[in-house]
């Protein structure tokens, strides 16, 4: 038999559903913020990932989906919705259209690398672009429209973290202060870092194993008065938007393109692997793909591990049942039954059914196991009656006759 591929799976039911509410809940919030949907590529070229995630990454080096396909072109399946995003700007002219360009994307994406808890190979990130928009303030409704996203969605206890990593000219002075203090320390690294130092000394203070000891022991960067003013400009924001969030001053995100702010939402349910969210200030990224001068920042989340979280709280929204279940003796009672099912769902009462030709018995079964409020029975005497036995499947007793054509009336009034 075949069976998925290791890091891939199906989403059934209630999964599925809860990755639907998750996904519903971004779609409010985003409307009201003023964000419009757009849906990029799976596939794009790899040079697209290569240049502007950064070769130097783990997702480029290790993680990304590439190959080459039938016409020999150089392809990747998407491992980040950022640069398709920017690729899109560019290409479609967004710049034009007189306004900043304020976008959401939700969709799979693929990494190949460890699978565990709440992380996959093909996975689903809802993430945000804000692009034009060099203010402070786009910093803090980035930061404060994915903290509404969780709360909305269900995802309690989630803690924000922000740092600042300076525009380009603090990290052209830093790179050099870094990789000085890098050269020194060599023997020090693990073997990704000593082999990378000199293309991006600053992947190093990302690194899962030399991250941490440099975090202590390694140069802080100094900030120029505009990046200092933009820091704290962007808390103050926060502030006054009620968001609360902590400094965190030896936090680095794994991309090359980030500038000044960048931040993470925390989650303490999914230990040690917490981060549900991250995303910062992308100053230089489109103006270096070939595009306009668009100073941008946004975010990525990722929907297994939000809805980790929701789970973990006990949040889930509830599995819901149908309002009715048709249970149907005889072809002229199956067609009844189906005529009416039919009416209750172009009113919008679900509705459901199992199968008209199989006995009551097995039919009344599949009604108490589909979660419904009713069963609306219909045989032989309902039909000369011109109405249905209605019996309730959640705990009350007795049964009532109603006609068919009171039928969405009475279902409409919700059961105690």
């Amino acid at each position: 038999m075949n069976r998925t591929l290791r890091g891939f799976r199906d989403i059934l039911p209630p999964d599925s559903e809860l990755f639907s509410a998750i996904e519903d809940a971004a779609r409010e919030v985003f409307r009201l913020h003023g964000y419009r949907e757009i849906r990029i590529p799976t596939l794009e070229t790899k040079e697209l990932f290569v240049k502007s995630t950064g070769d130097t990454t783990d997702i480029v080096e290790k993680e990304m989906y590439a190959f080459t396909d039938g016409g020999g072109r150089e392809v990747a399946m998407r491992p980040e919705g950022t640069p398709g995003v920017a690729r899109a700007y560019i290409e479609q002219n967004l710049s034009q259209g007189g306004r900043n360009a304020k976008l959401f994307y939700i969709g799979p994406m693929f990494r190949a690398e460890r699978p565990q808890a709440g992380r996959y190979r093909e996975f689903t990130q809802i993430g945000v672009e804000c692009i034009g928009n060099p203010s402070p303030s786009a910093d803090a409704e980035s930061i404060s429209l994915l903290v509404k996203v969780l709360e909305k969605a269900g995802a309690p206890g989630c803690t924000v973290e922000l740092n600042t990593l300076g525009c380009s000219d603090c990290r052209r002075a830093y790179r050099d202060q870094l990789l000085g203090y890098l050269k020194l320390n060599t023997e020090a690294l693990c073997e990704a870092c000593r082999r990378r130092v000199d293309r991006n000394p600053m992947r190093a203070l990302d690194c899962k194993v030399d991250g941490p000891w440099l975090a202590d022991k390694a140069p802080h960067i100094s900030l120029c008065p505009g990046c200092v003013e933009h820091f704290d400009r962007t808390q103050a924001l926060l502030k006054a938007a009620g968001v609360d969030f902590k400094v965190n001053r030896t936090m680095v995100r794994g991309l090359d393109y980030y500038t000044r702010t960048v931040f993470e939402v925390k989650a303490g349910a999914l230990g040690a692997q917490d981060a549900v969210a991250g995303g910062g200030r992308y100053d230089d990224l489109i103006k270096s793909m070939g595009g306009p001068a668009a100073p941008s920042v946004g975010w990525a989340m990722g929907l297994d591990r939000a809805a980790l979280v929701i789970k973990a709280a006990g949040a889930a929204p509830e599995e819901k049942g149908p309002s009715a279940f048709f249970v149907a003796s005889g072809k002229e009672a199956g067609l009844e039954a189906f005529r009416l099912m039919s009416d209750l769902r172009a009113v919008g009462i679900p509705a459901d059914y199992s199968n008209f030709d199989l006995s009551m018995k097995s039919q009344m079964r599949s009604a108490d196991r589909s979660g419904a409020d009713y069963a609306v029975i219909i045989g032989e005497d309902e039909l000369k009656s011109a109405a249905c036995s209605l019996k309730p499947l959640k705990g009350q007793a007795g049964q009532e006759s109603v006609p068919f054509a009171g039928l969405a009336s009475r279902l409409a009034v919700k059961p105690a």
